[in-house]
């Protein structure tokens, strides 16, 4: 069963990310323990790049009916009722200052809310 269709940078077995070659003769995946001769890394390069998010698309500042301001940073979090991605958050300490706080989410395109207890 293969799942990365040849990509040497994925386990062929379960399509993991692959460590980079070491010391060893052999990489092995993290996740299900298959093992690579190191030889077939030879002459490849890895190449990656960081993608930042501008501004705008970072934070978001809404209006809602009641005419008050939604702020807040926009994160990659899928909303259970429209199903599309993107939410502002907050927080609160709702109780004890020795418990975690409870993590706000509202969805900026149908402004549904949940909440998150940690």
């Amino acid at each position: 069963m293969s799942c990365s269709g040849g990509d040497p940078n994925f386990c062929p077995e379960c399509g993991n990310v692959l460590p980079l070659p070491g010391t060893s003769n052999t990489v092995r995946c993290p996740r299900c323990s298959f093992c690579i001769p190191v030889t077939e890394f030879s002459g490849l390069e890895v190449c990656s790049t960081v993608v930042f998010n501008t501004v705008e698309q970072s934070s978001v500042a809404m209006e809602d009916d009641e005419g008050s301001e939604l702020k807040g940073p926009v994160i990659d979090r899928r909303c259970i009722r429209c199903n599309k991605e993107g939410m502002i958050y907050h927080t609160r300490q709702m109780r004890s200052a020795d418990e975690g706080q409870t993590v706000f989410f509202t969805c900026i395109h149908c402004r549904y809310q949940e909440k998150e207890d940690s």
